[in-house]
C-alpha cells in the first residue's frame, strides 16, 4: 500500500488544519457548543467545501474518496471539532449518493453539500447492540405510503438533523439483512419524536420514535428490502473516518502532554527529565504510530471493491483505535497529574473523545468478532 500524499492532499489538509484552528481555538475545544455556535460552524465548514467532499459535481461535490475524509476528519479530532461531518456526509450522504435515483440524488444532496441541510443515519435499537441488522421498526405500505413504526437510539446529532435516515424492514425476520429498507424521513414530520441528549464528550445524540409516521413512496432509497450490503458500506466508511478521527485527536493529547511535562517542575527538573515519563511518552508514540498505519489501511480498504476485505480491514483498525485510544487517554491524563482530571484541563476533553469513539459504531470486542468471522 502506497501511503505517501500528494499535493492536493497537502493543499486539502492544510486548508482544513487552518479551518479547524481558526474555528476552534484552544480555549473553546471539547467545551458545550450552542445551536448558534453549532450552526455558524458548520456553514464556515460549508463554505470551503467539505460537506460535499465525496458526492459528485453535479450535487455541488468535489467527487473526493476516503483518503480525502481520512485527513479531513484528522484535523476535526485534532482540534475537537464537531460539525457533524461524519454522521451527515460520511454516513447519510453516501447512503443517499449510493442508493438515490438521479432525482433523489438532486433532491437532497445539494442542500447536504452546500450545508444548508443536515442528515443523520437512524441505525441502532435498543438491545440490538451493534448488530445494526437486529431491526425492528417496520414499514409497510398503506394507502399509497410507507408507514412507519418503531424507535432507534444513538442517532448521532439526530435532533439538530433536518433528514432522517432511517433503517426499517419491510420484509424478512429481526435479525434478517434481506428486507431492509432505507427511507428518507423529515425530522418535523407527523408521528416522529426527537428526543436529544449531551454525550459524554459534550456532543449530542438523540432517540427517535415513528409513531404511524407516513412516508411517501419516492423517499424509499434503493429496492425495497435491499439495503443491507449499502448501509454497512456506509457504516465502514464512517467507522474509518471514526479511526482517523481518533489520530488527530491522539496526536494533539500527545502534543498537550509533552508540553505539560516540558514546562512542569519537580525538584527543580522538569518532568521531562525523568526516564521512567519519557518512556511512558515513548509508548503513547508508539501507539500514534500504529494508529497512523491503521487508520490509512482502513481508508484504502473503504474504496476496495472486496466487502470481505472491507469488513475485515477496517474491523481491525477499530480495535486498534478503540483499544489504544482508551490507552493513550488514560495515561495522558495520569501524566498530567490531579490537574488531569479537572474539567478546565483539556487534556481531559481528549480522552473523553477517544473513549467515546472506541464505543461508537462498535467496540473492541465487537469489532475483534467481526474480524473473527471475516477471515
Amino acid at each position: 500500500m502506497d501511503f505517501s500524499l500528494n499535493d492536493d492532499h497537502l493543499a486539502l489538509r492544510d486548508a482544513t488544519q487552518r479551518f479547524c484552528e481558526g474555528e476552534y481555538p484552544l480555549e473553546q475545544r471539547g467545551k458545550v457548543q450552542s445551536s448558534s455556535e453549532f450552526m455558524q460552524r458548520r456553514a464556515a465548514m460549508a463554505k470551503i467545501g467539505l460537506f460535499g467532499l465525496i458526492f459528485s459535481a453535479d450535487v455541488g461535490g468535489s467527487e473526493q474518496g476516503a483518503i480525502e475524509v481520512m485527513l479531513v476528519a484528522q484535523e476535526l479530532g485534532r482540534t475537537l471539532g464537531d460539525s457533524a461531518f461524519i454522521a451527515s456526509t460520511v454516513m447519510s450522504g453516501a447512503l443517499i449518493n449510493r442508493l438515490g435515483s438521479t432525482e433523489q440524488r438532486q433532491r437532497w444532496l445539494p442542500g447536504l453539500a452546500s450545508g444548508t441541510r443536515q442528515a443523520a443515519l437512524a441505525v441502532y435499537e435498543a438491545g440490538a447492540r451493534y448488530e445494526w441488522q437486529h431491526t425492528e421498526t417496520q414499514a409497510t405500505i398503506s394507502n399509497g405510503d410507507w408507514l412507519m413504526r418503531g424507535r432507534k437510539t444513538l442517532v448521532l446529532h439526530g435532533d439538530s438533523a433536518d433528514l432522517l435516515l432511517v433503517v426499517a424492514r419491510t420484509a424478512g425476520a429481526k435479525a434478517e439483512r434481506n428486507g431492509l429498507s432505507v427511507f428518507v424521513v423529515d425530522a418535523d414530520a407527523p408521528g416522529v419524536t426527537v428526543q436529544g441528549f449531551d454525550t459524554l464528550d459534550n456532543r449530542r445524540a438523540a432517540h427517535v420514535t415513528f409513531e404511524n409516521v407516513h412516508v411517501a413512496v419516492d423517499c424509499i432509497l434503493g429496492q425495497p428490502g435491499q439495503a443491507a450490503d449499502a448501509v454497512e458500506a456506509a457504516l465502514d466508511a464512517a467507522t474509518a473516518a471514526l479511526c482517523a478521527e481518533a489520530v488527530g485527536t491522539a496526536d494533539a493529547l500527545l502534543t498537550h502532554t509533552v508540553e505539560h511535562l516540558r514546562t512542569r517542575k519537580q525538584f527543580g527538573s522538569p518532568l521531562a527529565k525523568f526516564q521512567v515519563l519519557q518512556h511512558r511518552i515513548a509508548d503513547i508514540a508508539i501507539a500514534l504510530e500504529q494508529l497512523k498505519s491503521m487508520a490509512c489501511v482502513a481508508a484504502m480498504a473503504v474504496q476496495t471493491g472486496d466487502p470481505m476485505v472491507r469488513a475485515r480491514l477496517v474491523s481491525s483498525a477499530k480495535v486498534l483505535a478503540s483499544q489504544k485510544g482508551r490507552e493513550i487517554g488514560l495515561a495522558a491524563i495520569q501524566l498530567h497529574g490531579a490537574m488531569g482530571m479537572t474539567d478546565e484541563c483539556r487534556v481531559g476533553h481528549y480522552a473523553k473523545r477517544l473513549l467515546v469513539i472506541g464505543q461508537t459504531l462498535g467496540d473492541a470486542a465487537w469489532h475483534l468478532q467481526r474480524v473473527a468471522l471475516c477471515r
